[in-house]
């Protein structure tokens, strides 16, 4: 989830002066790599156990963790409550079902990165906010360039899921603007009301749904199960706090611009270890979405940052 930016008057330095220090750099890389690793780790979890179960079952372990925060008061509780269920069960239900559909690895990823440019133009129709000229034209450039990736044979193989990833980017972009208008809740607390009703909600939906629930889970390698580990335990909680840490000192613009890396790390991964086949077409389809995510978002750098929702 997302924290407006602020600054912490007791740090070291203001937010909006003086060079990153080594520590702040550490912080980043270590974002950066662990949201890499957990597309990564998203697929491998999802090629042994059901989609959804992998969901609810990264959000218990998370769980564990944030059920202390989970805790009165719960201010404007029906627009925290739809913030809740997308970010939740609906968006991690829709994107796991998306890895466990995707034979690549690359495409997905940076079709899900469509949630920077949905933001702002969510944010443009809900909020009023205004669209600069080379947000829109970054907007334009983001979807032509999944359009194009699409168009590749192998991307066209890969066409539902990243029908589904999209679809996914939207409902996260829309909770993302709802955060933006409940000002003053607390990061960890909604991170662990949306894990309260994501746990649950997805481990049902995945009995009810998917097949052979129970001798999948019976039968999952080691591997799955440290995947699902690493999403709920480090990416869940070690990234978003170290993130929270960032922004408490720096503002957003400052320290979100280098999370657009992400993705690099996960095609970096697919390609050389998942058998990820990148074409012309989608290496020339994936650049152009990137660089139209990394107009818009720096172009729109003085909002506040969001925890990258895989």
């Amino acid at each position: 989830m997302k924290e407006p930016a602020g600054s912490d008057p007791s740090g070291p330095m203001s937010a909006s002066t003086g060079p990153l220090t080594t520590l702040e750099r550490l912080a980043i890389l270590a974002i950066i790599m662990t949201w890499g690793l957990n597309n990564a780790a998203a697929k491998v979890a999802t090629a042994a156990l059901p989609p959804m179960m992998v969901g609810g079952l990264r959000f218990a372990l998370a769980l564990a963790f944030l059920f202390p925060f989970v805790r009165p008061p719960f201010p404007d509780w029906k627009r925290l409550l739809a913030i809740v269920l997308l970010s939740g069960p609906i968006h991690f239900g829709i994107i796991y079902l998306a890895f466990g559909m995707a034979k690549s690895l690359s495409p997905l990823v940076v079709a899900t990165q469509l949630w920077i440019p949905f933001t702002a133009l969510f944010a443009w129709r809900m909020l009023g906010e205004t669209m600069r000229m080379p947000a829109v034209a970054g907007l334009a450039v983001a979807f032509a360039g999944v359009a194009w990736m699409s168009l590749d044979p192998h991307g066209a193989a890969d066409l539902p899921a990243i029908v589904l990833g999209v679809i996914a980017a939207a409902i996260w972009a829309v909770a993302t603007v709802l955060v933006r208008k409940t000002p003053g809740v607390k990061p960890l607390k909604v991170q662990g009301m949306t894990a309260l009703v994501a746990a649950p909600a997805l481990i049902a939906l995945s009995f009810a749904f998917e097949p052979d629930v129970i001798p999948r889970v019976q039968a999952a390698p080691p591997i799955a199960w440290a995947c699902v580990v690493f999403a709920g335990v480090v990416s869940t909680i070690g990234a978003s706090a170290l993130l929270f840490w960032l922004v408490q000192r720096r503002e957003a613009g400052r320290v979100t611009p280098y999370f657009l890396l992400t993705p690099l790390v996960s095609c970096t991964i697919g390609v050389l270890f998942m058998g990820d086949d990148l074409s012309p077409q989608l290496v020339i389809g994936g650049g152009a979405t990137m660089l139209g995510v990394a107009l818009v978002a720096l172009t729109e750098k003085k909002t506040p940052p969001v925890v990258e929702p895989a």
